[in-house]
């Protein structure tokens, strides 16, 4: 139980390194694994020993389990989950419209402003 805050704190870095490296289409593993290191070293001149060993962490899963291929067809997930997202806040758009509720139809077009920008966001993502 005295280790369970380490162990958490941990995976913390882990899950937090994993998910800043989310790439996009032109990222590369090659690109993962330069990134992990460079805040493997960063980590290390600042005296982390445990974000060094959670990174080192991330480093081997990346090693073991990253496939070009497989961050490319993640990304395209990304992309046409937020395309559905966008389809979803023209419906409810349409709907609000059709009903003639003036706050209802502002509501849904700052929504689906927001979602197309994510939108373009994941797109645009490197």
């Amino acid at each position: 139980m005295k280790f369970l805050p380490f162990v958490l704190a941990g995976f913390a870095v882990l899950a937090s390194t994993l998910a800043a490296a989310q790439p996009g289409p032109a990222a590369t593993c090659a690109a993962k694994r330069e990134a992990i290191g460079r805040d493997i070293e960063a980590a290390k001149a600042e005296g982390q020993p445990h974000r060094v060993r959670g990174l080192e962490r991330a480093l081997a899963e990346v090693r073991r389990n990253c496939s070009d291929a497989k961050l490319a067809a993640e990304h395209q997930q990304r992309v046409r989950s937020q395309e559905r997202k966008v389809t979803q806040r023209e419906r409810d758009l349409k709907e609000a419209q059709r009903k003639g509720d003036a706050d209802k139809i502002a509501r849904r077009e700052d929504k689906l402003r927001e979602a197309q920008a994510e939108l373009q966001r994941v797109k645009d993502l490197p």
